[in-house]
C-alpha cells in the first residue's frame, strides 16, 4: 500500500479487522484515504478498531456478522449491498484455527466454513457491489501453510481423520484454488482478484484453543512478523495483476495441485453445494 493517492476516496470491506493483520491493514488503509467497512463477530472490538482507524482518518463503519454462520453472512452481504453504493476492494483476511474437530450451526467443520466457505460466499453475494467500482480488486489472505493442505472430496471436513494443522493448510489451499478458479471466470473484466501469504505473523490466530495454545502461540510471537508487517504484505494493490499467489509483494509459486483445474473446478462445484450460493456469471 504504497500509493495513497490510489486509496483516497476508495471504499474497502476487511472481515477478521478486530486482531493482528486485519486491524493493521484497516488502520493502514484508512490511513490513505480510504472508506473502511469493518466485518465483525465482537463488535466492541470492532469499535475499538474503528477508533484507532478514525485517529488518522474517517471512523470505520462497523457490520456485525459471524463468518461461521451462513445465514448471517448472507445477512450482512445483504447490508453491505444496501449501505455502500459500490465496493473498490474486498479484503478476506478473517480465520480460525481449531485444535479439535467443530462443526458450526449449519454443520459444517468450523475452519472449512470460517476459512474458505465464508470467502466463497461473501465474495460472489458481492460481486455486483464490486462490479459497480471502476477497478474493484478482491484479496484473499491464504498461507504458506496451504502446502500442508490436502483435499480428501469423500470428507471435505475431514470427520474421519482431524489433524489441526493439516485442516488449516487445507482451508489455505482452497483460498488459493478459489482465488485462482475465480480469476479465470473474471477473466476480461476490471475486476482482479489474488491471495498472498501474509508471512508467520505473531496475532490471536489459535488462540481460542485454551491455555497451552495460548501460551504457545505467545512463545513463539517474537519469531513472527509484526501484524503491521503481515498487513503490507496484505496490499490490495498489486499493479492490475490477477489470478497470481504473492509473498513478501513478490508473485510466487503455489503448489502443484493448486494449479490442477479439475481440482479447482470440483472444489467449487462442492462451495456451491454447501452454500447454496451460485456462480451468476461475470
Amino acid at each position: 500500500m504504497s500509493d495513497a493517492a490510489a486509496m483516497a476516496g476508495r471504499t474497502v470491506v476487511v472481515t477478521g479487522g478486530t486482531s493482528g493483520i486485519g486491524r493493521a491493514a484497516a488502520r493502514e488503509i484508512g490511513r490513505q484515504g480510504a472508506s473502511v467497512v469493518l466485518v465483525a463477530r465482537d463488535r466492541a472490538r470492532a469499535e475499538e478498531t474503528a477508533a484507532e482507524v478514525a485517529k488518522d482518518g474517517a471512523p470505520a463503519r462497523i457490520f456485525v456478522a459471524d463468518l461461521a454462520v451462513q445465514a448471517d453472512v448472507r445477512r450482512v452481504a445483504a447490508e453491505l449491498r444496501a449501505a455502500l453504493p459500490r465496493i473498490d476492494v474486498l479484503l478476506n483476511n478473517a480465520g480460525v484455527v481449531n485444535l479439535r474437530y467443530a462443526t458450526t450451526a449449519d454443520g459444517i467443520e468450523t475452519t472449512l466454513a470460517v476459512n474458505h466457505l465464508a470467502y466463497f460466499m461473501l465474495t460472489l453475494l458481492l460481486l455486483d457491489s464490486l462490479r459497480a467500482a471502476p477497478a474493484p480488486r478482491i484479496v484473499n489472505v491464504a498461507s504458506e501453510a496451504h502446502r500442508w493442505g490436502r483435499l480428501d472430496f469423500d470428507d471435505l471436513g475431514n470427520a474421519k481423520r482431524y489433524r489441526a494443522t493439516r485442516v488449516y493448510g487445507q482451508s489455505k489451499l482452497c483460498n488459493i484454488l478459489f482465488t485462482y478458479e475465480l480469476a479465470r471466470r473474471l477473466r476480461g473484466t476490471p475486476t482482479t482478484v489474488n491471495c498472498l501469504h501474509p508471512g508467520a505473523v505473531g496475532t490471536r490466530l489459535g488462540q481460542n484453543n485454551g491455555r497451552i495454545a495460548t501460551a504457545i502461540t505467545k512463545m513463539l510471537r517474537p519469531f513472527f512478523r509484526t501484524p503491521e508487517q503481515g498487513a503490507d504484505t496484505a496490499s490490495p494493490e498489486v499493479a492490475g495483476a490477477s489470478g497470481q499467489y504473492f509473498a513478501n509483494r513478490r508473485a510466487i509459486r503455489s503448489s502443484a495441485i493448486s494449479y490442477d483445474e479439475a481440482v479447482r473446478r470440483r472444489l467449487w462445484d462442492e462451495s456451491e453445494r454447501l452454500t447454496g450460493v451460485r456462480w451468476s456469471g461475470p
